[in-house]
């Protein structure tokens, strides 16, 4: 299990890296007023310059995208009951989501900052649990399916 979960860290790195980057494109996007926004400029201002938030935000990053990929590996934990492995990906990943986020000041620095974060971090977390939940219960209803209708054929 150790392994598993140090290579999903490995393997987790880069793309939080990745998907930092790819929030700040969309972001910018979004402001639209043609500049990049690589940092929160409070960020950078805490930093003393943007090139030191943007490093500072990009080992953060990798750490954040190490450690949800680490936890990946509790869901197959197979002896886990699935609120056990859901409690569980959600604790480590909350853990290392709100000091990330608040030294990052991706939330406001205040008591409403910081439950607005979680009410959204969890909000989102339960639409992409709900869905995958969904996905896999369809999948496993159509594996089954198929075993019944080839152990009715095997009969005949």
């Amino acid at each position: 299990m150790k392994k598993k979960v140090l290579a999903r860290s490995l393997l987790g790195a880069p793309q939080g890296v990745a998907i930092s980057v790819a929030i700040t494109i969309i972001i910018s996007f979004v402001v639209g007023d043609g500049n990049y926004y690589a940092v929160v400029p409070q960020l950078a201002a805490d930093c003393g310059s943007e090139l030191n938030a943007v490093l500072l935000q990009t080992v953060f990053s990798l750490l954040y995208g190490a450690a949800w990929g680490g936890a990946s590996a509790i869901w197959e934990n197979e002896s886990w009951s699935l609120l056990r492995q859901t409690a569980t990906h959600l604790a480590v990943c909350s853990v290392a989501s709100l000091p990330i986020a608040y030294l990052l000041r991706w939330m406001d620095r205040s008591f409403s900052g910081i439950i607005a974060y979680f009410g959204l971090f969890f909000g989102i977390y339960l639409v992409i649990w709900l869905v995958l939940y969904f996905s896999v219960k369809r999948r496993v209803e159509q594996l089954n399916k198929k075993v019944r209708e080839n152990s009715e054929e095997e009969k005949l």
